[in-house]
């Protein structure tokens, strides 16, 4: 029987798979893939004992929390929006220093009175008085939007799914509102809308993760070093 690994899990593609492999590789720790495009194969060199496992950023925060992998990079956005009390499932090991990004409440730029979320609340209340249903605010980000809101204490709001083309559903009818991950900026001031200047939701950079699900017997010190050669503390799983 083969000895166990530890399994870390890296997006697949993209800057965010070139940008971990760089980070990883500033340590002394070559990340590549391996064979085609199409086979998602990876190899570890200068950290015995790991093994890359490439899946897509959003499927990672699932991994971490069922315990497949034991280390995962993706974006912190992703693992608040898709794990329930993620710090119970998962530990924070370490921000990475990019794929930064904000999620975002934005509203129509020609809003002259829109500016903050107090503005935002009066307004859905005016909007559900005169048209008899809450002011839908389009969005992928359903658990951190609605969590937000609540915070807040914005009222008469209902969430609309949008998985892409966000800023063009106030456009298509479809929205009021929208809340949505920006880097610049420039999509939404295409699209005529501005950010109320109290709507920061959570400020999104990729980020080494550790599950606490996963099998961690035997591990314990090969995880150490592996720290230690990152520049990190010793975990605490």
């Amino acid at each position: 029987m083969s000895e166990a690994m530890i399994k870390l899990g890296v997006p697949s593609k993209g800057r965010l798979m070139e940008k971990t492999f760089d980070w990883f590789g500033q340590a002394g720790i070559t990340l590549k893939r391996t064979g085609s495009e199409r086979e998602y194969a990876g190899a570890v060199e200068g950290a015995e004992g790991v093994q890359l496992v490439l899946l897509s950023a959003g499927e990672i925060p699932r991994e971490l929390a069922a315990g497949r992998i034991h280390l995962g990079v993706t974006g912190s956005d992703l693992v608040r929006e898709k794990l329930a009390d993620w710090e119970s499932q998962v530990a924070d090991l370490a921000p990475m220093g990019f794929g930064h990004a904000d999620l975002i409440i934005a509203v129509p730029a020609c809003w002259s009175d829109v500016d903050s979320l107090e503005d935002l609340d009066a307004a859905a209340h005016r909007f559900r008085a005169t048209h008899g249903f809450r002011l839908r605010i389009a969005t992928k980000y359903h658990r951190l939007v609605r969590e937000f809101l609540t915070r807040e204490g914005v009222a008469d709001w209902q969430l609309v799914d949008s998985q892409g083309a966000t800023e063009g559903t106030i456009a298509n009818l479809t929205a009021e509102a929208v809340a949505d991950i920006t880097s610049s900026g420039e999509t939404l001031r295409a699209n005529h809308l501005k950010i109320l200047s109290d709507g920061l939701i959570h400020q999104s950079q990729a980020t080494l993760f550790a599950s606490r699900a996963a099998d961690w017997a035997g591990q314990e010190s090969r995880l150490a070093g592996l720290a230690q050669q990152l520049g990190l503390p010793a975990p605490t799983l």
